[in-house]
């Protein structure tokens, strides 16, 4: 490579530095003869001056032309800076001798060593050696433009001998040219990146880069190309940007998901010799809605018991669709048609499955199988892929419904009968029908929930279901009964059902009106003739359904009250009138008004309600003062202790006069019986076998169960015995063995003795007399046993015993 010489003006005249630097021929041949031109076209004369070789140069050297002294004159030139340009060292020199750099020179130096070369700045004697007596600049290691660039020098010359500058200190730059030493590097070792599945050709899915550390400036170091190797024929990488895209058109992620691709970077232009590096990138196709739900097979059978309640799961189906997330949810329904009001199906969102459930009450007897037509469809259609098809499916689901033994089934879901209050006992007020569901039909036996029907007031037929009362009906005092009926298999007692009955009772007009309060009513002395003195009004126990319309009249006994005269409001009150003028008190202190009061209902009912009304004092104004009527001692001046020691005189005597009679009536004693006619008989009747072993206070039992036993003797209990002790004898019955005479003869004896008490005590048995063939029918000797007898064998027996046999030989439905 050539060597160059520029030429820079120096302070003293024609005096120059040379400095010698490894260039490139393009670069540095623009500046050999510029300011040679510039001097000449100035002033059009110039001096030749030969070039001067250089010693100790091995490379040639040219020499620029000065100006004359004339031109000197003529001319004055003003003082230049320094001006160096950038000088380039290549990196990484790998030869074995030290790179040259460039060489520093001064006219001056006339090569017997008295100047002295020196150099300073970035890098100076560790990186850039100068020979001090040549002022050759080396390179003294290997350089790396990644790490620094460019470095900035200064360089002078001074005299050895006197230490004097010889030349200013100037500063120059050495840059470093670029080789091609780094290879291009991604950003990441591993990209991610995903594309939807069935994308276009060319879809954009990611891009990569690289960088090179070189100069992008200086050759093609630092120019990346892309290419890639691995993941053809499915992606392709643009080689200038980098962005991945797709080669292949409807990429199925159900065929496959993921793909690596490897992408290579290369410098150079990707020419040979570049430098690469290599990225992987993971593409994952992501889900798109483009595949329909199916069903892996068309038919499904379920079962199901007729008892089955609403809402009970049957089974589970479910369509298949390879999508995932929201584009994979199916939505199940039931197309219109049979079974579509009976049965519902229902979406299981964990799952995606159909759940089959109970909508209705099934009936094995109505239906025994049904056909659904149950179709699954995506909740998240893709527009774009409607084209390939309906997205959805159909299945039939058969389901068989199971015949179960049923309770019985009621005609109705609950009855409400109407009866009047007056109807009679036994009377049937209303019917209740069920019916067994199976298709054996069994028999039905009805009876009464007793919990509900406590007072026993209602009964209901076994056999048809007919109720009647056992009570009579009232309903003032209990307008609603609530019962429940039971309806059982007499075939098996526990299928049974319950039905509430509403019982309304009627209301019919069996109570009079009566006064709603009690009244105290008062009448004023001076009170005038047709004077209001009391507003009366009455209530109704019923209640009819035209509402209560009552009316009051005088008794018939007294049609016209000289006194006090009733006057009916018409509107179910009633006024009380004054009829004379001026009361006394002292005469007549209360009068009595009788009002007969009656309703509009039918039947009439009425009554008479007495108004029992006082004669007052009263002022002016009609206010009560008084109502004690006065007497009339009190105006003969007897003060109140007069009064009340009389009182005690009286109440003395009278006392007095009771206890003689007592003891008037002890001294005597008279017989009890003092007339034949004067005989009143007390017969006590017993509808029963007796009195028991307790009751011996009028009879002695124990003589009627043993006639032949010996009589003991008694006390008297109505009247005191003169003696304690005394004993009366009576005449042994031993001999007698009929009762009836024995009854006889006591009664005979008890009339002849006079002390025997006024009133004659007479039981009456119904003997039965001895050895009954009839076998003893009370219940006491039955055998105990969990069932109900059977009486059925007395309907067996003849009329006499038809009332037992309607008694115990059917089924007694208000049995507990």
């Amino acid at each position: 490579m050539p060597e160059v010489t520029r030429l820079l003006p120096l302070r003293r005249k024609r005096q120059y530095i040379e400095f010698d630097i490894l260039q490139k021929p393009q670069i540095m041949r623009t500046y050999h003869c510029l300011p040679l031109f510039i001097w000449m076209y100035l002033f059009h004369t110039v001096e030749t001056i030969p070039f001067q070789d250089k010693a100790n140069s091995h490379l040639p050297s040219q020499r620029i032309v000065g100006l004359t002294k004339d031109a000197d004159k003529m001319l004055r030139r003003t003082k230049r800076g320094w001006m160096w340009n950038q000088f380039f060292l290549l990196e990484e020199y790998t030869g074995t001798d030290t790179q040259y750099v460039g060489k520093l020179h001064t006219d001056q130096d006339n090569g017997d060593g008295n100047l002295k070369y020196i150099l300073t700045g970035d890098g100076a004697g560790s990186l850039f050696i100068i020979d001090e007596n040549t002022g050759d600049i080396h390179a003294a290691k290997k350089l790396d433009r990644e790490e620094k660039s460019l470095y900035i020098l200064r360089a002078k010359a001074i005299d050895r001998k006197t230490g004097r500058q010889v030349e200013p200190e100037s500063e120059f730059i050495i840059k470093i040219h670029d080789i091609n030493d780094n290879e291009p590097k991604f950003t990441k070792d591993l990209y991610t990146a995903s594309v939807p599945e069935m994308s276009g050709i060319g879809t954009s899915v990611i891009q990569v880069t690289a960088t090179d550390a070189d100069d992008a400036n200086y050759g093609n170091s630092a120019k990346v190309v892309y290419s890639i190797l691995q993941g053809q024929p499915y992606f392709s990488v643009d080689p200038e940007s980098g962005v991945i895209k797709t080669a292949l058109p409807d990429m199925s992620r159900e065929n496959r998901e993921q793909y690596q691709v490897v992408i290579q970077a290369k410098d150079m232009g990707g020419q040979m010799g570049g430098l690469s590096g290599t990225t992987t990138v993971n593409i994952t196709l992501t889900d798109v809605n483009n595949n329909p739900p199916r069903f892996p097979q068309s038919t499904y059978q379920f079962h199901s018991p007729e008892s089955a309640p609403p809402g009970t799961h049957l089974g589970r189906i479910k369509a298949n669709d390879p999508d995932v997330g929201e584009n994979a949810e199916v939505e199940y329904s039931i197309a219109e048609g049979e079974g579509a009001d009976m049965f519902d199906v229902i979406t299981d969102k964990d799952t995606q499955e159909g759940i089959i459930t109970v909508k209705q009450n099934l009936d094995f007897e109505k239906k025994k199988l049904y056909t659904l037509r149950v179709d699954a469809s995506n909740t998240h259609p893709d527009p774009r892929f409607l084209q390939l098809g309906p997205f959805k499916d159909t299945a039939m689901v058969k389901i068989s419904v199971e015949d179960i033994d049923e309770p019985p089934v009621f005609s109705k879901r609950s009855y409400l009968l109407e009866v009047d209050e007056d109807v009679k006992e036994g009377s049937i007020i209303g019917q209740i029908t069920a019916y067994d569901p199976d298709a054996m039909n069994n028999l039905i036996k009805y009876s009464v929930d007793r919990h509900t029907d406590m007072d026993r007031t209602f009964s209901i037929h076994s056999e048809n279901g007919s109720i009647f009362t056992l009570k009579p009906l009232d309903r003032e005092s209990s307008p609603w009964h609530n019962i429940t009926i039971t309806a059982a298999e007499i075939n098996n007692p526990k299928q049974s059902s319950h039905i509430p009955v509403f019982i309304r009772i009627l209301d019919i007009n069996d109570h009079a009106p009566e006064f709603a309060m009690y009244y105290e009513t008062f009448v004023c002395e001076n009170a005038k003739p047709g004077q209001l003195i009391q507003t009366v009004s009455v209530m109704d126990k019923d209640d009819p359904p035209r509402g209560h319309k009552f009316f009051f009249e005088p008794v018939p006994e007294f049609p016209l009250n000289p006194n006090f005269t009733i006057v009916d409001n018409k509107d179910n009150t009633a006024g009380i009138m004054t009829r004379k003028d001026g009361y006394n008190r002292n005469k007549m202190s209360t009068y009595l008004l009788p009002i007969l009061i009656f309703d509009n209902d039918y039947p009439i009912q009425s009554s008479t309600g007495t108004l029992t009304i006082r004669v007052c004092s009263c002022d002016s104004h009609g206010n009560m003062q008084s109502c004690t009527a006065e007497a009339l001692i009190l105006s003969a001046g007897l003060s109140t202790g007069a009064l009340v020691a009389i009182l005690l005189c009286v109440l003395i005597l009278l006392v007095l006069v009771v206890l003689f009679a007592a003891l008037k009536r002890q001294r005597k004693k008279e017989p009890l019986i003092i007339s034949k006619d004067d005989v009143r008989d007390n017969i006590v009747t017993y509808n029963d076998e007796g009195g028991g072993e307790e009751d011996t206070q009028a009879f002695d039992i124990g003589t009627l169960r043993n006639p032949e036993a010996r009589e003991d003797s008694k006390l008297r209990r109505d009247v005191m015995p003169e003696t304690i002790f005394q004993i009366r004898r009576t005449v042994p019955l031993w001999e007698n063995i009929d009762v009836q005479d024995f009854i006889h003869q006591r009664l005979k004896e008890n009339d002849s003795d006079p002390s025997a008490p006024p009133y004659d005590s007479l039981a009456s048995y119904a003997y039965e007399g001895n050895d009954s063939i009839a076998g003893s029918l009370s219940s006491l000797e039955s055998l105990t046993a969990d069932g109900n007898q059977d009486y059925d064998y007395l309907s067996d027996w003849g009329p006499r015993f038809k009332k037992l046999a309607d008694m115990y030989g059917g089924d007694d439905s208000d049995r507990d």
